[in-house]
């Protein structure tokens, strides 16, 4: 970021920023697919056609229910946002015997929270067989972590050289592409590459004393992010916040999420 390296990605072609974004598409939906049919996979494979292929030898293990809960899911994250558009005949029946306060409040709901909370409660009250965050990984901690200082000796250290530069040149590649596809969401708006190295700099910094992985941008959490209506760097922020709260103070009601 010092070096003004992020202007760099202004050359990516735009080619490769749609390539690097179906690609991460067909990744991030084939990775789901385990969880999706329910199937009993003690562990993935990392490459692609490893994962079709043992995929199709645990077909045999396809849970129903938790097949119904994701399409319900895909189905309120299309449906809810057109619901309660400007323009639906919904939202203008729904004005008439509401008051405006309520409906401004209901419309701003965001779809994902919606999804979440709505099948998450319908889960837990019907007794689903369905595996849950609780019943994966033993529930979400509470409790902000601890600083620590990581274990290390130059040996160690020695080892780490290479994947750690291979490491921040990816994180960086991937967070400045990353942005590009968010600006082209958002008509208008351009982002700062310089100052976004600089802040995923700061970040992978810190993390490490407090038992945490490399950051970067991911496309993912970026794109829902737009998509619940975020306009500003502001967003980030209360997204952590609010991964925050959910951790010290609802984290056994987020064990119950399927």
């Amino acid at each position: 970021g010092l070096l003004k390296l992020g202007s760099l990605v202004r050359f990516v072609p735009v080619s490769v920023v749609i390539g690097f974004t179906n690609g991460i598409a067909v990744l991030v939906g084939l990775s789901q697919a385990r969880d999706l049919l329910g199937l009993q996979i003690p562990k993935m494979p990392g490459d692609f056609f490893g994962q079709m292929a043992t995929l199709s030898r645990h077909l045999d293990s396809f849970n129903p229910h938790a097949l119904a809960l994701g399409l319900l899911c895909v189905l309120i994250l299309f449906v809810w946002p057109r619901l309660w558009a400007a323009d639906s005949a919904f939202r203008r029946r729904i004005a008439r015997i509401e008051n405006v306060s309520a409906l401004r409040a209901t419309s701003r709901l965001p779809a994902p929270i919606v999804a979440l909370s709505t099948l998450s409660f319908a889960a837990w009250a019907l007794g689903l067989p369905v595996e849950t965050i609780g019943s994966r990984f033993g529930g979400v901690p509470q409790g902000l972590p601890a600083f620590a200082l990581p274990a290390w000796s130059w040996n160690d250290l020695r080892q780490l050289v290479t994947p750690t530069l291979t490491l921040a040149a990816l994180g960086a590649i991937e967070s400045l592409l990353c942005a590009r596809v968010a600006d082209q969401l958002r008509p208008g708006s351009r982002h700062d590459p310089n100052q976004e190295l600089m802040a995923q700099g700061v970040a992978n910094f810190i993390v490490p004393f407090f038992g945490g992985m490399p950051v970067t941008g991911t496309i993912a959490r970026t794109v829902t992010n737009i998509r619940a209506g975020a306009s500003t760097p502001v967003a980030g922020m209360v997204h952590s916040m609010a991964l925050a709260l959910l951790v010290l103070l609802a984290a056994p009601l987020a064990g119950l999420v399927p």
